[in-house]
C-alpha cells in the first residue's frame, strides 16, 4: 500500500505537467497565428508600435527602461525558465532522469539532437554574422511536441511519451547552457560576485525561512544582478528553480487526516492549509501554481510578441535565398531526427542504453521529428543571436521547420499507433 501511494504521488505531478503542456501548446499555436495575422494585416503598424513601446521601472533615482517586447522576453520569460528549472530539478531527483538506466537513452538522444543540427547550420553558415545562429536549431518546444503526441492518442506506449519528456528536459538543460555560455553579454565580475552572494543566501535560508516574499525578493534581486552583470536575466529563473527543495517539510504519514478534515473555524482552515502545503515539496506546489500561468499566459504572450513575421513577397524571397533560413530548416527538420535516431542507435548497440519497453525505431524517429518543433525556444535564441534582417529570415525558417516537423512527426506516430492497435 505504501509503494502504491508513493507511486501515485510521483506520477500525478507528471500527469499534471503533461496535461498543462498539451493544452498550453494549443494556446501557443493560437497566439502565434494571431501574431502572424496581425503583423500582415491592415493594422501591421499597430503591431510594431505596441511591442516597441518603451516602459520604465523607476525606484527613486534608479530606473530600468526597456520596450514591451524586451519586458516580455527578459522579465516574463524568467518565470517560464523558473518552471523549466523546477521541472529539471524534479526529474533529476525523483523523475525520469533519476536512475542512470532510464536517463541514458534520453541523454544520448538529446545530445545527438543538439549537435547535428548545430553542425548542419554551421556548414551552411560558416561566416559571421550568420554563424551566430548555430544555437537556433538545437531547441525543442516541449509544449508543441507534447501537444502533437497527445493528439495522436492514448494508444501510443506511455514509455514513448516519457522518453519524449525526458529528451525535452535534457534538451532544455542544453539550451540553458548555450544561452548562458554563448548568448550572454560581456561579463562583469562585480555583478557575478553579487549574484554568487545572493545564491549563497538562498541556499542558506531555504528550509529555514518559509516566507515566499523573501524568495521573491531574492529572485528579483538575482534577475537584476544577472541583467547588470552580462548574464541573460532569464537564467535567474532557472537558478531559483534548481535551488527549490524537493522534499516536503512534513511527511504525509505524520499528518493526522482528521485534523485536515476539520474546517469548523477560520483557525482550522489556516491550520489545514499550512499542513497541506507542508506535506508537498516546494518544487511541486510552485510548479503546480505557476505552470498554468506560464503555459496559458506568458509563453503565448511571448509568441504574440515574437512571432509577428512579416510574410511579404520581399521577406519570403529574402528568406528563400538566405542561408540562415535554410540552415534552420535543415537543422530542425533533418538534423534533429537524424541526430536523435543516430545517437540512440549508437547508445543501444554499444550497450550504454536500452530501448524502452514496446518502443520501436520508427517511434523514435517520430519523436525525433516532433523534437524538430523548436518554435518557442528557437525564437528566443534567434532574438539573442541575430540582428535584422537575419532575425526575420530566421523566424520564417523556424515557422516552416516547426510546421513540417510537427506534421511529419504526427503522421509517423499516428501510423505507429494504428499498427499497435
Amino acid at each position: 500500500m505504501m509503494r502504491e501511494g508513493t507511486n501515485r504521488t510521483l506520477i500525478q505531478p507528471l500527469r499534471d505537467f503533461l496535461a498543462t503542456e498539451s493544452a498550453g501548446g494549443i494556446a501557443v499555436v493560437l497566439a502565434a497565428a494571431a501574431a502572424i495575422a496581425w503583423a500582415n494585416s491592415l493594422w501591421q503598424a499597430s503591431y510594431d508600435q505596441l511591442w516597441t513601446t518603451v516602459f520604465e521601472l523607476r525606484l527613486g533615482s534608479w530606473f530600468l527602461t526597456m520596450d514591451l517586447q524586451h519586458w516580455v522576453n527578459e522579465a516574463l520569460m524568467a518565470i517560464f525558465f523558473l518552471v523549466v528549472g523546477l521541472e529539471i530539478k524534479r526529474e533529476l531527483v525523483e523523475g525520469e532522469l533519476k536512475e542512470a538506466s532510464r536517463r541514458s537513452l534520453p541523454v544520448f538522444a538529446a545530445v545527438g539532437g543538439m549537435i547535428l543540427p548545430a553542425l548542419l547550420f554551421v556548414a551552411l553558415n560558416p561566416r559571421p554574422p550568420e554563424i551566430r545562429g548555430w544555437g537556433i536549431p538545437m531547441a525543442t518546444d516541449i509544449a508543441l511536441a507534447v501537444g502533437v503526441i497527445t493528439i495522436v492518442g492514448s494508444r501510443l506506449r506511455p514509455s514513448l511519451k516519457l522518453f519524449l519528456l525526458a529528451l525535452a528536459i535534457v534538451d532544455d538543460i542544453g539550451a540553458i547552457l548555450v544561452i548562458g555560455l554563448f548568448y550572454s553579454g560581456g561579463l562583469k565580475w562585480a555583478g557575478l560576485l553579487l549574484a554568487a552572494a545572493l545564491i549563497a543566501v538562498t541556499i542558506i535560508i531555504r528550509g529555514r525561512v518559509d516566507a515566499l516574499a523573501v524568495y521573491l525578493l531574492l529572485g528579483a534581486a538575482l534577475w537584476l544582478t544577472f541583467l547588470q552583470s552580462g548574464i541573460h536575466p532569464t537564467l535567474a529563473g532557472v537558478v531559483m528553480g534548481l535551488l527549490a527543495p524537493t522534499k516536503p517539510r512534513i511527511s504525509s504519514e505524520l499528518i493526522d487526516q482528521t485534523e485536515l478534515a476539520n474546517l469548523g473555524t477560520i483557525d482550522d482552515v489556516v491550520t489545514t492549509r499550512r499542513l497541506a502545503l507542508s506535506s508537498v515539496s516546494v518544487v511541486e506546489w510552485l510548479e503546480h501554481g505557476i505552470h498554468p500561468w506560464t503555459s496559458f499566459l506568458i509563453v503565448p504572450l511571448f509568441a504574440l510578441a515574437n512571432a509577428g513575421i512579416h510574410l511579404s513577397d520581399e521577406a519570403l524571397a529574402g528568406a528563400a535565398s538566405a542561408p540562415v533560413a535554410w540552415g534552420i530548416v535543415v537543422g530542425l527538420l533533418v538534423g534533429k531526427p537524424l541526430g536523435i535516431l543516430a545517437a540512440s542507435a549508437i547508445a543501444v548497440r554499444s550497450g550504454a542504453a536500452t530501448l524502452p519497453e514496446g518502443v520501436t525505431w520508427p517511434a523514435i524517429a517520430g519523436v525525433g521529428l516532433l523534437a524538430g518543433m523548436g518554435f518557442t525556444v528557437s525564437l528566443f535564441v534567434a532574438e539573442l543571436a541575430l540582428m535584422p534582417p537575419l532575425t526575420q529570415y530566421a523566424k520564417i525558417g523556424i515557422l516552416i521547420a516547426s510546421i513540417l516537423s510537427g506534421g511529419l512527426g504526427y503522421l509517423v506516430l499516428r501510423r505507429r499507433a494504428v499498427a499497435q492497435r
